[in-house]
């Protein structure tokens, strides 16, 4: 199956560092060669990188690592088919407007008989990634007018993510560039990184960080990949149906905003 990287942050960041051995398992150490991409959520919008050769052959992404974009939220993915023509169409990230917001959209899996009824989004491509994608937003839109409360949100995904895992396997990463959902069907990793930062060390090649020279004392950044990327950092892996939501490089679960907390209580 294919491969999730996903990253949420306090501030601007470049994942270029976890994305030197993610891109190692599109061909190198793992056998995901059925193309790559990634969405970056920057403060003018939403940049999307995609290609269906590996990620390893890839100049696109040879070009990536020696330009890394700073962003808050980040989704990758590296794929191995199994449903869908090995295409520049196919490949994820997948991307839609909701509410205003590009939303950004990668899956590992395989959702076996899974055709909704056409509804508000259409795929253009021929994967059941994409149609997840599209029944997923259909859902939100369907439900919503407007982009709703925090927790609202969060519940609102759980129970359509549970529905479409009913299918088969569905692991997954969506951001709007502020909120960074991930869903676990079988496997799904995460690591905070922030304050005291230390040095990491990927596992798929030979490089190491140490992000104490390059973060200052209020930087959070979490990073969630299907396999943990570094040897010598704690993952914490996800259980089997569970949803996670990170905002600012932490995860805040289905917790309302405090914003929203303080605007009930004036209220009441």
């Amino acid at each position: 199956m294919c491969q999730l990287l996903a990253m949420n942050s306090s501030k601007p960041a470049a994942v270029d560092f976890s994305f030197a051995g993610f891109a190692e398992r599109g061909g190198r150490t793992g056998e995901h060669r059925d193309g790559w991409g990634i969405a970056l959520h920057t403060g003018s919008g939403c940049r999307l990188y995609t290609d269906f050769l590996p990620s390893i052959d890839s100049p696109l992404a040879a070009q990536f690592k020696q330009n890394p974009i700073k962003a808050k939220n980040v989704v990758a993915h590296i794929r191995k088919a199994t449903q869908g023509r090995i295409s520049l169409e196919n490949s994820h990230p997948f991307t839609r407007e909701l509410w205003g917001r590009t939303w950004s959209f990668a899956h590992n899996g395989d959702l076996k008989l899974f055709n909704p009824n056409p509804s508000l989004y259409a795929p253009w491509g021929d994967t059941d990634s994409e149609r997840a994608f599209c029944h997923l937003l259909s859902g939100l839109a369907l439900r919503f007018e407007q982009a709703p409360p925090r927790h609202l949100l969060y519940r609102t995904l759980e129970t359509l993510a549970g529905e479409i895992a009913d299918y088969g396997t569905f692991n997954f990463i969506l951001s709007n560039g502020e909120l960074l959902f991930a869903h676990c069907s079988t496997d799904l990793h995460f690591v905070v990184r922030e304050y005291p930062f230390s040095v990491a060390k990927l596992i798929d090649c030979d490089l190491s960080i140490d992000f104490s020279k390059h973060n200052h004392l209020d930087d959070r950044i979490a990073v969630i990949a299907t396999q943990p990327l570094t040897s010598n950092e704690a993952w914490t892996r996800l259980a089997p149906g569970e949803l996670k939501l990170f905002v600012g490089g932490e995860e805040v679960g289905a917790a309302p905003a405090r914003r929203e907390e303080w605007q009930l209580a004036v209220c009441c």
